[in-house]
């Protein structure tokens, strides 16, 4: 059976590795970017390069995203020669990203009405582990549409979850990384707190580590915090735009928002600061001199 031709917008670190997985895998890929140096790596390893979202759309089956923000999402899909004026009945549009889900409803609606389907996935591990294909991938949007593109998915991911109607992903993913990023602020506060207070850091983590406190994120810090080493690959600018997007999410539906804003002001006290672009573990740094 003859594999769908996959468009790729997004390669970045985990578009990229993403995209080789796709390719190691015998699909043929339609990309575009603003990464020159990565779409030349994978038009090495045989893709096809186009200059618009449009062009892209009518050359795919399925056209994967993988991009920052909600923005640029919509930029893609709704711009001059965007995604959705080039859309065949019958493809799939798929949202790697982290999302507003409110955004996604909406595009995934407009979409529907061009006889095309949409899947949020917003995706959890690492880049190596998406050139592995080894993601865990939490997918959102009607059965019929999940059931055609799952095959994709699963050489993409080594756990891929259907977590219900379209957007279920993007607000799964929200409340992980809110209560991702919230641990990490307050494990790294905890570091600081032990330093300033003259408590030994290693000392800390093991007691703290030996009880329910445990936890990979903890791992994390006490990495940075102790050995200096930061490897969480995830930044400080990427987690206070989730976490803007979290709080967006709650708001809208009523909900106490406290702890998320309190996490949220402290991601955004850290980029004052001059630290966005580091890994989140390195708000040790700030908590540290505040």
């Amino acid at each position: 059976m003859t594999k769908p031709v996959i468009g790729f917008i997004g390669l970045g670190l985990m578009g990229g590795n993403m995209a080789e997985c796709l390719q190691t895998n015998g699909y043929d890929l339609v990309v575009m970017g603003r990464n020159k140096e990565a779409v030349a790596k994978t038009v090495a390893r045989g893709a096809v390069e186009v200059d618009t979202p449009k062009k892209l759309a009518e050359a795919s089956d399925i056209v994967m995203l993988c991009v920052t923000t909600s923005e640029v999402v919509e930029s893609l899909i709704y711009g001059d020669n965007g995604i959705l004026s080039g859309i065949k009945e019958g493809a799939t549009v798929i949202d790697f990203g982290t999302s507003i889900p409110a955004s996604t409803r909406k595009i995934g609606a407009d979409l529907f009405a061009k006889g095309a389907g949409m899947i949020d996935a917003p995706l959890g591990r690492t880049p190596a582990h998406a050139k592995d294909g080894l993601l865990n991938i939490m997918a959102a949007g009607d059965m019929e549409t999940f059931e055609k593109v799952k095959p994709e998915l699963d050489v993409l991911g080594e756990n891929v979850f259907h977590l219900g109607a379209l957007g279920s992903g993007h607000v799964t993913k929200l409340i992980n990384n809110f209560m991702g990023m919230t641990t990490v602020c307050t494990m790294s506060q905890a570091f600081a707190v032990a330093e300033r207070s003259g408590v030994d850091r290693q000392q800390l983590f093991d007691i703290m580590s030996a009880g329910p406190s445990n936890s990979p994120f903890m791992a994390f810090c006490r990495k940075y915090a102790v050995d200096g080493v930061s490897d969480l690959g995830f930044s400080i600018n990427n987690a206070n735009k989730d976490l803007g997007y979290f709080l967006k999410l709650a708001e809208d539906l009523g909900a106490q928002t406290e702890i998320a804003q309190g996490t949220s002001n402290n991601l955004q006290a850290a980029i004052k600061a001059g630290l966005g672009e580091g890994n989140v573990p390195e708000i040790y740094d700030y908590f540290l001199e505040h």
